[in-house]
């Protein structure tokens, strides 16, 4: 049995009349980092507040290393659990310097104190700053002093909470990196919510899809993005296509035509396609399956939007290599399986 250094089972937690965690369950291995992802509103926030203490469920139970810290009978006090928390908007004590922030909250002499925030210091890379005021620091430095200052006290549990929303995209891509690598570096177990799927998919060793208050999906990035529990998960977890289809086996017939499926099957599905699964070819006199719409250029790769012959609309992403034009009709190709999900009664 896979010894969990937390394990969620079976949480539901509602305000009112609002249900907003129903019979969550999963769990995170010691030094594994698992990301929250999901919109907003799906409960992510409140599953992490249930895990500090914060809030109680109202029924279900959390257990961190062993030790049963909530359930019907017993609530843990936030301040007993070793659960760490880094906040969206960082929650830095504006009257203290960033050694003060740090060591705040820890126990000991004066000189252990000083030791301890000069070794994480250190491992956040702001050796030298230890004597900044919050304000005078840039949001990437506030927030690895947010990070220093939740692992000072040595938690069993991180819990990371939007930390990087409020930073541009080049710096959010920067410190995503060099804070995986810290908490890789100190065994760190985490967990950390997210709504962005390229944050969930780069930062985590396994991501937790949450949709509506339900966990739908607990698996490795690679998984949830190439097999997809279903048709909901595959649709909120990357960009895709859908069409309609027959299976039959290990193939089915689509406005594509037929091609080969991710699982065998029969009878009506759902198909989903990756934009990077398809390629694009010139017709050249050939029957086309349709034509270009539009493109778009990004230098790394580029996205273009196809036509079909019955007014579908397809997104394909191609190398930057790649030259086609608006207006030109070509063929598709698929260069992947197919994902497809049973059609029901009604869909």
């Amino acid at each position: 049995m896979t010894p969990y250094a937390l394990e969620c089972i079976n949480l539901s937690k509602a305000f009112g009349q609002l249900s907003v965690l129903e019979d969550v369950t999963f769990g995170v291995e010691a030094g594994q980092l698992t990301a929250l992802l999901g919109p907003s509103g799906c409960g992510k926030t409140t599953l992490l507040r249930l895990i500090a203490g914060f809030e109680q469920p109202d029924s279900g139970v959390i257990i961190i290393n062993g030790r049963v810290v909530a359930d019907q009978q017993r609530e843990v006090p936030a301040e007993q659990r070793r659960v760490g928390m880094v906040f969206q908007e960082y929650a830095l004590f504006q009257h203290l310097d960033v050694a003060g922030n740090i060591a705040f909250g820890l126990r000991g002499s004066p000189r252990q104190k000083q030791a301890r925030a000069s070794e994480l210091l250190a491992l956040v890379g702001l050796t030298g700053l230890e004597k900044r005021m919050p304000y005078e620091l840039s949001g990437g430095q506030q927030q690895r002093v947010a990070l220093a200052r939740a692992l000072a006290p040595r938690p069993e549990i991180l819990l990371l909470d939007e930390p990087f929303s409020n930073l541009d995209a080049a710096l959010r891509i920067q410190l995503r990196a060099e804070v995986k690598a810290i908490l890789k570096s100190t065994g760190t177990t985490c967990i950390f919510v997210t709504h962005d799927q390229e944050e969930a998919l780069s930062f985590a060793d396994q991501v937790a899809v949450m949709l509506g208050g339900r966990i739908l999906q607990v698996a490795p990035p690679q998984q949830i993005y190439h097999h997809p529990a279903s048709l909901e998960v595959a649709e909120f977890v990357g960009e895709s296509n859908r069409l309609t289809g027959h299976a039959s086996g290990g193939t089915v017939t689509c406005l594509l035509g037929e091609v080969s499926t991710a699982s065998p099957m029969r009878g009506p599905v759902d198909v989903l396609i990756r934009p990077e699964a398809l390629s694009l070819h010139p017709a050249n006199g050939q029957q086309p399956h349709g034509h270009i719409t539009w493109r778009e250029f990004y230098g790394h790769d580029q996205r273009l939007g196809v036509v079909l012959s019955d007014g579908t609309s397809l997104v394909v992403r191609l190398g930057p290599e790649d030259a086609f034009e608006v207006g030109q009709e070509v063929s598709i190709r698929l260069a992947a399986p197919a994902m497809i999900f049973p059609r029901h009664a009604g869909d």
